[in-house]
């Protein structure tokens, strides 16, 4: 039996180019052009994987992605534009379920080769992932809907990088931003180490995102920029089109050093290059690196290269994961010290001595 695809957009246009490029997987796609619409058909048939615009008329795709997570769990993909309030409704969308987005025509050419390539690559893998995990993910309380109510008075740090004695380094893909949040949201006020993370998105969502997790967190959460000094105790979450790399100044303090140019590597920022950049710059030993959920295999070869030369290397298991593509990868090819379920790794990285 085919699998079945739900693509909601008010746009004819969207809808015929998303069909074009799924049909080629043999999905049956069926359409809906509201929230309402999607809602009522979400909840009457199971599908496999559900495309959800944003701005609709009738009921908006936030609201829709809420009521199909609260009745009917389905891997939703949402189709956002490469603004920064789209970026920020999306990660809301996150927040509430969803487990990914693509890139709305009009931003990027949606028939362009990799963009097609990223529809397809995720829309696969979505359409494998069983809806009673989805119902598990669902119930978890929004960590946004604390967080409001929180305020933080953050420390001012007085070390600097060259006081740095551990680091800790996360990459994550699909499914991986509610996850970030709730580790930067666990981390005390007195967490001694800087803490890296590669989280596959383009530029506007990275600035979003850690606008998001400087709320969540005790800790200063910054956007990567080039020659931005590492700190104990901070968190940087690497800038979406260029690769986090560090640099060590002839004063002894670490910096952060972005490189555009793309390279092999498919996602830009890689998690692979951030590993791989550590390893020039750290005593292995003093590296802990983390693979969390995600499609693909970027971070493997880096978590392979940690492991061999010292570091401490933990990646997500199967039973938590909600794509075990990443850590997969990375331990079928030995990278991984030790695999653990999600709860384990967050109490793993939160009481690191």
């Amino acid at each position: 039996m085919s699998k079945r695809v739900l693509l909601v957009d008010d746009s004819a246009l969207v809808r015929k180019q998303l069909s074009e490029i799924i049909a080629t997987l043999g999905f049956d796609i069926d359409f809906a052009k509201n929230g309402q619409e999607a809602v009522d058909k979400a909840t009457a048939i199971q599908y496999d994987v559900i495309t959800m615009d944003i701005n609709m008329p009738v009921m908006d795709g936030l609201e829709a992605v809420k009521q199909i997570m609260e009745q009917q769990p389905t891997p939703i993909l949402m189709v956002s534009s490469l603004t920064v309030e789209d970026a920020s409704i999306t990660m809301d969308a996150l927040d509430l379920g969803a487990l990914d987005y693509i890139s709305k025509p009009g931003t990027m050419n949606i028939g362009r080769d990799e963009n097609r390539e990223d529809i397809l690559e995720k829309v696969k893998s979505l359409s494998c992932i069983s809806p009673r995990r989805l119902k598990r993910q669902s119930s978890r309380p929004l960590l946004r809907e604390r967080k409001r109510t929180v305020t933080f008075e953050k420390d001012t740090p007085t070390l600097d990088s060259k006081d740095i004695t551990k680091v800790v380094l996360i990459g994550a893909s699909t499914g991986g931003p509610g996850l970030i949040e709730q580790i930067c949201a666990s981390l005390p006020s007195n967490y001694k180490y800087p803490v890296c993370v590669v989280q596959h998105m383009p530029a506007q969502f990275t600035s979003a995102f850690a606008m998001r997790l400087n709320r969540a967190s005790a800790l200063n959460v910054h956007e990567s920029a080039q020659n931005m000094e590492l700190l104990p105790g901070n968190i940087y979450v690497a800038r979406g089109g260029v690769h986090m790399n560090f640099s060590k100044k002839v004063s002894g303090k670490v910096v952060i050093r972005e490189d555009k140019v793309k390279g092999e590597h498919f996602f830009q920022p890689s998690v692979d290059e951030m590993f791989y950049s550590a390893l020039e710059i750290f005593n292995p030993s003093n590296i802990i690196g983390v693979l969390l959920t995600g499609i693909g295999d970027d971070g493997a070869d880096g978590m392979v290269k940690l492991r061999k030369a010292g570091a401490y290397t933990l990646g997500e298991s199967e039973r938590t994961a909600v794509v075990y593509g990443m850590p997969k990868e990375a331990y079928e090819r030995g990278g991984v010290m030790e695999q653990l379920d999600f709860p384990q790794i967050l109490k793993k990285i939160a009481i690191l001595k």
